[in-house]
């Protein structure tokens, strides 16, 4: 299941939707041109926890400019505690992480479009999410996705970032 929030973004000289990233673009290594690089960018995250929403709610703010949020799991009481994005109301609803981490990205940052995928990641479709994109973002608790998620990123020459945590480590 896809769906999309399209977004205009302009990218005209002086461009007032910009504004919101003056303290980021006064870092050297970002700046203007940067900025527009990170709003011209697709960024595909694999999983919604509490890394995948960190990760997606970063993105958000930094002004990625598309992020493909896929994870197969709904949000539970349980992961309040440590998932960012997620609220008690998304718990109420049953909401699907990729459909509620999707929605809160749009109270963060409407200017960044987003792709909610209520999937499992695996080899008949790994190709799909990944082709379009300009970095892999992995926030995933199971290393044979994780490893089918770096065999896709050699395969297809797109950088990929993974991270991992148990228990406070």
């Amino acid at each position: 299941m896809k769906d999309t929030d399209a977004m205009n973004q302009p990218n005209a000289p002086g461009d007032p939707t910009l504004e919101r990233y003056h303290r980021q673009m006064l870092l050297e290594g970002i700046q203007e041109q940067g900025q527009r690089l990170l709003r011209g960018s697709r960024v595909l995250v694999a999983g919604c926890g509490a890394l995948g929403s960190f990760i997606v709610d970063q993105l958000a703010r930094a002004g990625v400019g598309h992020i493909v949020i896929v994870d197969r799991d709904v949000v539970e009481l349980t992961n309040l505690q440590r998932q960012t994005l997620f609220t008690e109301q998304d718990v109420n609803d049953v909401a699907a992480k990729a459909v509620a981490a999707r929605n809160r990205v749009r109270q963060i940052n409407s200017q960044v479009r987003s792709e909610a995928c209520v999937d499992h990641l695996d080899a008949e479709n790994v190709l799909e999410y990944a082709r379009d994109v300009d970095v892999i973002m992995d926030g995933l608790d199971n290393f044979d996705t994780r490893y089918l998620l770096n065999d896709v990123s050699v395969k297809l020459g797109i950088p990929y970032v993974y991270g991992g945590a148990v228990g406070t480590t």
